[in-house]
């Protein structure tokens, strides 16, 4: 019995032994695998941080070139732009296109839209009339407000026929007048520190008042033509044109009605030539005759022939 109950624990003690051993073995591979999944990553982790690496190092020569370089001044043209409309319509839509127009400027503001100059002609009932009205409008709505001018044609019937662009670059007048305007007024602040100060003769300090004098006007000049020329690339201008699509047709006794018209000018005109020859005929006669009568007066008597 001693002798069962000793087998039955060393038995036991064995299962234990190895029951523990697998465990050991266990934890062991796991840790293995878990440092081996630890190293197979890390390869990886380095070739894409390597890959960054050198994606900043080839974006760094041309960032750092960016910011190194030295700013450059760039000048924008300045242009001043024309645009031209025309339209074909009948003879009595003119008059009110035209006034439709020149109320869509006004009733954009003056900040907006300024009328320069309108004016129509000719006669509805020949059927044949002409228009023309002169905007001037701001640079950044000119186009927009050109095609609310077309659409306004359209709805009475209007056609555009013509419609152009024109600019003008006044980049290098307007930079060559802010230098000269920037030149003067150095020169005329340094012409009055010497007048302030006195400094010089009494010669010297009329001149010094001449030269300031001459430099203000300079300025002053400088400073309108500046002033016009920003205000050409401010404001467009905007010229539209309005007729009717072909003059009207001559009649045979136009040319009558026409001659019988010009008769009483016509007769005018010789009334007042007669006039004007009289007027020189009569004096240069008079003297003539007088210097006539004078000189027979002291020519010597014709003796009588034996």
């Amino acid at each position: 019995m001693r002798k069962r109950g000793l087998l039955v624990g060393i038995s036991l003690a064995c299962v234990t032994l190895a029951a523990c051993s697998e465990s050991d073995n266990y934890g062991e591979s796991a840790e293995l695998t878990e440092a081996d999944a630890t190293t197979e990553a890390a390869p990886e982790a380095m070739f894409e941080e390597g890959e960054e690496i050198a994606e900043q190092a080839s974006t760094a020569p041309d960032t750092a070139a960016l910011e190194t370089r030295p700013d450059i001044p760039i000048t924008l043209p300045r242009m001043a732009y024309t645009y031209d409309y025309g339209f074909q319509l009948d003879a009595a839509e003119i008059a009110p296109l035209q006034e439709r127009h020149a109320d869509m400027c006004e009733a954009a503001g003056p900040y907006v839209c300024q009328i320069v100059s309108q004016s129509h002609s000719g006669n509805v009932e020949d059927g044949y009339a002409s228009g023309r009205l002169e905007l001037a409008v701001v640079a950044d709505q000119a186009r927009e407000f050109g095609g609310r001018l077309g659409a306004a044609a359209t709805t009475v019937g209007g056609e555009q026929v013509t419609a152009g662009i024109t600019g003008e670059d006044l980049t290098g007048n307007m930079v060559d007048t802010e230098a000269r305007l920037r030149s003067r007024i150095a020169l005329r602040d340094r012409m009055m520190e010497v007048l302030r100060t006195r400094q010089g003769s009494v010669e010297e300090i009329v001149e010094a008042e001449r030269q300031v004098a001459r430099i203000n006007e300079e300025i002053d000049q400088a400073r309108a033509w500046l002033e016009e020329m920003r205000g050409r690339v401010a404001f467009t201008r905007v010229n539209i044109d309005y007729s009717t699509a072909s003059a009207p047709a001559s009649s045979f006794l136009d040319p009558v009605t026409s001659a019988l018209a010009s008769i009483g000018g016509i007769l005018g005109y010789l009334l007042a030539a007669f006039i004007v020859l009289a007027s020189i005929a009569v004096p240069v006669g008079g003297a003539i005759w007088g210097v006539k009568r004078l000189l027979k007066r002291f020519d010597p008597p014709v003796e009588a022939e034996a």
